[in-house]
């Protein structure tokens, strides 16, 4: 009996470990993304499309590709306690400009609706410290993609 319960046990200890090895480096990006998106507490179409967008230009995907990603990150965003089994996915997957990048992803879904909140900038910047991008990166980032709105809003 006591045999059986310790197996059981540790099946149930290795389970979410493994869940975590096989979570692949394109939903992980996609949670970071939608968890940027509902920082805010207002998801709304256009950061929808600004994600879809940038996990079709990250990772080459098709829009429907992307599209079922993205749900698939609603709902482990949903279920998620934390961030961290998602980061971790990130930062052991990517080198430092992969990462770099990844907080310009963010920065480009929280700028979508022209308007930084409190709680996105916070966000990101707690993001970038779990992937450790440096946060004088994060802020040039930050920058970077204002200024291409600014460019682009003429």
């Amino acid at each position: 009996m006591m045999g059986k319960l310790r197996s059981l046990l540790a099946e149930l200890v290795a389970e979410p470990e493994q869940q975590q090895d096989d979570l692949a480096l394109d939903l992980a990006v996609a949670v970071l993304l939608v968890e940027m998106a509902r920082a805010d507490h207002q998801l709304d179409d256009a950061e929808e499309r600004e994600i879809r967008a940038q996990l079709e230009n990250a990772f080459g995907l098709t829009r429907d590709a992307a599209a079922t990603l993205v749900g698939r990150a609603h709902d482990l965003v949903e279920d998620a306690v934390s961030l961290h089994e998602f980061t971790r996915v990130v930062h052991d997957g990517m080198d430092y400009a992969e990462k770099q990048r990844v907080i310009e992803m963010l920065w480009q879904v929280a700028l979508t609706d022209r308007n930084l909140d409190k709680y996105e900038d916070y966000l990101v910047g707690k993001l970038g410290e779990l992937l450790y991008v440096s946060r004088g990166d994060v802020i040039r980032l930050k920058n970077r993609v204002m200024e291409g709105l600014v460019a682009r809003d003429g």
